[in-house]
């Protein structure tokens, strides 16, 4: 492969905000594999003057940075204590980039979740999988004063959803602001959301399915029994909910979208709507063999189910391909193959910038959820 073009960056930054001033400011980015610590820029200036520094060897095409003061407890954020998006710019040539300090995330309450999430276990009993995990739940801000029953959404990775103070990720703590889309829309839903296992590889086997006896270490099939027949009733049983088949979704993301994938499948006549964020495709070569299975068309023939299927054009498999786009043409070629094979109605929904990771698919669950409102859910 051709080694791409490398050019000088040089940084400036500008601080306007009071607070930390004396310590140490670090850049983070794609450039160094986003270490919170990895490149001192210098420490924090008085309000109103600036550091820079110059980043040397930086690859042609998207730089994404962020600014921390050594870990992702400290990053850079907006005068309101919300985490902005990577500062990105396209470089094409030696260039010079500025950024200014607002604010710190530290400064302000650790907790983003809105008053409408509750912990509703911490410790839920998953009998199939032997384990307990931690369960939010996100009831409407009318919830307490009607009487009405709600569609519910489950979704996994629920670290993630609703709180900065519970997020983790490579670039710090992104997450997906489910409770505020919806404490924003006109429409509302119950959501539920199941932690994810403590480890990577724990996650990557309870997120995989083993759908022929060859793959005994995937756990994929126990969590989502699990979901259906021991989590659902839960809810339905202590909750406002709309039970039926339309009013049930599941939505998830990278595994976790494949995983909503094989739901959908598996439990066509449980699951309504499924949203399928960025799935492993390359991953899930079973799920085309069962999709041509007779039975299993027969079944979805039955099942008028939505699929919303979200993808970034700038995402890159994690095999050995890597090769920006691919997960998109990835995800075109098997909504072809979806719709050839199923009843169902399809969405597909393409982001020309996107990439992998929280801070896309809290942009496309927005997207999902005012989609999913419009259609016969109540």
């Amino acid at each position: 492969m051709e080694r791409k073009k490398t050019y000088r960056v040089w940084v400036d930054i500008t601080n306007n905000s009071p607070d930390c001033i004396g310590e140490p400011c670090y850049v983070a980015g794609n450039f160094n594999n986003w270490a919170a610590d990895g490149i001192l820029a210098g420490v924090i200036p008085s309000v109103g003057e600036r550091i820079q520094i110059e980043l040397t060897d930086i690859e042609e095409g998207d730089l994404e940075l962020k600014l921390t003061r050594g870990d992702w407890a400290t990053l850079q954020s907006d005068p309101h204590g919300r985490l902005m998006a990577p500062y990105t710019f396209d470089v094409t040539e030696d260039m010079q980039m500025y950024i200014t300090i607002d604010a710190w995330r530290d400064k302000f309450s650790r907790s983003t979740a809105s008053p409408q999430v509750h912990v509703l276990d911490e410790r839920f009993y998953f009998p199939r999988l032997d384990v307990h995990r931690p369960v939010w739940i996100y009831l409407p801000a009318d919830y307490e004063v009607s009487e009405k029953h709600y569609p519910v959404i489950y979704m996994h990775d629920g670290q993630h959803l609703f709180d900065e103070a519970t997020s983790v990720g490579r670039a710090g703590p992104v997450e997906w602001m489910v409770d505020e889309t919806i404490d924003e829309s006109p429409n509302n839903a119950i959501v539920v959301g199941i932690a994810h296992a403590p480890t990577y590889r724990e996650r990557e086997a309870e997120y995989k399915v083993g759908l022929s006896e060859e793959r005994t270490d995937y756990r994929g099939d126990l969590y989502l029994a699990d979901i259906v027949y021991t989590l659902k009733p839960y809810i339905d049983r202590h909750f406002r909910t709309c039970a039926a088949f339309r009013s049930t979704a599941m939505v998830g993301s990278s595994l976790g979208g494949l995983l909503t994938l094989y739901a959908g499948v598996q439990y066509s006549s449980v699951f309504g709507t499924l949203g399928v964020f960025s799935p492993s495709l390359w991953i899930g070569h079973s799920l085309y063999e069962k999709l041509q299975d007779d039975a299993t068309r027969e079944v979805l023939s039955l099942s008028p189910q939505y699929y919303y299927f979200y993808i970034g054009d700038k995402e890159e498999r994690s095999d050995k391909s890597r090769r920006p786009g691919e997960m998109a043409d990835d995800m075109k070629a098997f909504v072809d193959f979806f719709r050839d094979n199923s009843s169902a109605t399809v969405c597909l929904d393409i982001d020309p910038q996107g990439k992998h990771g929280a801070l896309y698919w809290q942009k496309a669950f927005a997207r999902f959820f005012a989609w999913w409102c419009k259609q016969d859910i109540y």
